[in-house]
């Protein structure tokens, strides 16, 4: 990129000496006309790095090259794996593949022995080596295994991360109940699955004292239930996806790149949500990177695996569809990737940071991603915001080389 270093160079929640530092290893000069912005690395508390068990979806170098590319330095990888992690062992299983140098991947314990959602895993056991405590993919059904869980995760100082979704009312469902699946006759999951649940584990929470954090939240209930809950002091925190904050239902297509759980709802909850960012209601924005492989994602909406990545695509559609058009600012957008997600849960970002170009628009190609997935609703969308740089720990992990 040359090594004149630019004037237009600024930083969004970072000081000089780290601008001074991008400057100087990213070689900041190509035009005068491009604009790059500095950032503390991006935290993302929910992804799937398939490892162990699914590698042919994901590996950790995949998925952590993935992340660099998107400007992350610290992730959170959920447990549905295999063996799942749910006793020392099993999370030691995890724990031994994860790189000694790179961006920093922390792993969950699962809540329940297989995620099962039958019997509380070794909580006390995994604390000292896992981020916090999820059974992601699944939600936990019985009301007093949750509270069990709460009070196991408050007596150890650990989060309870919840996927939050109501079996009994899935009646087969793959997409939103709403007007395209009316339209095409496709089998809705209706949002009080992921509401139901939620208002359950806030009065648990508000009982036990537990700190708790709610997965991708897609629906206007959710946001306003979690919004009630922190006005009366629950110790609640919550995130949602790009997608949810920049799609609907009525971006669907017949296309399993469309397909992810919960799944894209409709206008009205999209503009709750993006209200709730706005608000502080919601408080990170997390991808649920969940990788498959194209077999497994060229099945249609019905019958493909639910799931899309986001690690590379998560800013430039954020900076694109709310920052640009001044419909949340850059510093809200940035602190719901960094500052949010890391006071929550307790990570701390040592000399850490990320450099972007914002001014030339530019085609989402999946074939260019370094995750093993390609499943993206994003795909062949012209987006503004390329990473440039990526530094964790002092080392450069991803740095953007022009054709």
């Amino acid at each position: 990129m040359g090594s004149k270093p630019m004037q237009n160079v600024c930083g969004v929640l970072v000081d000089a000496s780290v601008v001074s530092r991008a400057v100087e290893l990213a070689g900041l000069s190509r035009s005068a006309a491009l604009s790059y912005a500095v950032f503390p690395g991006f935290c993302d508390v929910h992804v799937h790095f398939r490892e162990p068990g699914f590698s042919y979806k994901e590996t950790m170098l995949t998925g952590s090259a993935a992340a660099a590319r998107g400007g992350y330095t610290d992730v959170c990888t959920m447990p549905n794996l295999n063996p799942v992690p749910d006793s020392v062992e099993h999370l030691a299983a995890q724990r031994v593949l994860i790189p000694p140098e790179g961006i920093h991947i922390h792993p969950y314990g699962a809540i329940t022995v297989g995620q099962r959602g039958e019997a509380l895993g070794d909580l006390a056991g995994m604390a000292p080596d896992c981020v916090a405590f999820s059974d992601d993919g699944r939600g936990v059904q019985s009301e007093s295994l949750m509270r069990q869980a709460m009070q196991e995760a408050k007596r150890l100082g650990k989060l309870i991360v919840a996927h939050c979704e109501d079996n009994s009312l899935l009646h087969g469902g793959y997409i939103h109940d709403g007007a395209y699946a009316a339209a095409h006759g496709h089998r809705g999951i209706c949002s009080e699955s992921e509401w139901g649940p939620i208002a359950r584990d806030l009065k648990l929470a508000e009982e036990t004292g537990c700190a708790y954090h709610v997965c991708h939240i897609s629906c206007k209930e959710s946001v306003e239930l979690i919004r009630q809950a922190k006005a009366r002091g629950v110790n609640v925190t919550c995130e949602t996806a790009p997608h949810y904050l920049t799609m609907d239902d009525s971006f669907l297509q017949e296309d399993g790149r469309f397909k992810m759980n919960p799944p894209l709802r409709s206008a009205a909850d999209r503009e709750a949500l993006v209200q709730g960012i706005a608000d502080g209601t919601i408080d990170c924005i997390a991808t649920d990177h969940a990788p498959h492989s194209a077999e497994e994602k060229a099945k249609g909406l019905e019958h493909s695996a639910f799931g899309v990545v986001g690690l590379e695509t998560a800013f430039p559609a954020i900076y694109t569809h709310l920052v640009r058009p001044g419909i949340i600012t850059l510093e809200q957008a940035v602190a719901c990737l960094t500052d949010h997600p890391r006071r929550r849960f307790g990570l701390d970002p040592g000399d850490s940071f990320t450099v972007w170009e914002l001014s030339e628009p530019h085609a989402v190609d999946p074939d260019e991603f370094h995750t093993l997935g390609r499943a993206t609703p994003y795909a062949g969308e012209t987006l503004y915001g390329r990473c440039v740089l990526t530094v964790a720990d002092g080392n450069i992990v991803y740095k953007y080389e022009e054709d």
